[in-house]
């Protein structure tokens, strides 16, 4: 009992804080909901990402993804399968749920645009480490749907192993108007031009 008596002459001239009353919280109203929800609606429509976020299917993890639109020449899609391009950027999707890897892919498309970008690597993952479903890539499907959504997409085929294999892409994007131009100069450069 020492200790007790000690821990009460030590606490002799404490007083105990003073709180302000409680307040006791409601639920917010109906109406109050209702406008974060169109909020949110509006929000979304406001964004001009088209790319889809439900309803399509995982594909098979050692499935290769190849895409080529029509009036890309044979040894440019070559080049690209064998990984001979050199990489602008890369973005990594794994551990991001389907509606955060559309935001990523869809800004990720834009800024690559916006900076004339050619050649990107996307690492979607194999679907290896989902348990529900081993062995099946959930993003993959949704990549493989989605490269073929954007327009400046020209070709996609799946990585070399060294650059993830199966787990990723290699995307080959649209020329910029100035890199097409870069381009006529350098092969006019030298030529005799008909004036």
């Amino acid at each position: 009992m020492q200790d007790d008596d000690l821990f009460t002459s030590e606490m002799s001239g404490v007083e105990p804080l003073k709180r302000d009353p409680r307040e006791r919280l409601v639920k917010a109203d109906r109406t109050d909901s209702a406008v974060r929800r169109q909020a949110a609606v509006t929000a979304h429509a406001r964004s001009d990402n088209r790319l889809t976020d439900d309803g399509i299917a995982p594909l098979d993890a050692w499935y290769a993804l190849e895409f080529k639109r029509p009036g890309i020449q044979n040894g440019v899609y070559r080049k690209l399968r064998l990984g001979h391009y050199d990489i602008d950027a890369r973005l990594d999707l794994h551990r991001m749920t389907v509606a955060q890897a559309r935001i990523e892919v869809w800004s990720f498309f834009k800024e690559a645009r916006r900076l004339g970008l050619r050649t990107l690597l996307i690492t979607h993952g194999k679907g290896l480490g989902n348990k529900e479903k081993s062995g099946s890539g959930v993003l993959k499907g949704y990549v493989n749907h989605w490269l073929k959504d954007i327009d400046d997409v020209q070709a996609f085929h799946s990585a070399l192993p060294q650059h993830g294999g199966t787990g990723a892409v290699y995307v080959l994007l649209r020329k910029s108007e100035e890199k097409k131009r870069e381009n006529r100069e350098r092969f006019l450069k030298g030529r005799v031009q008909d004036v």
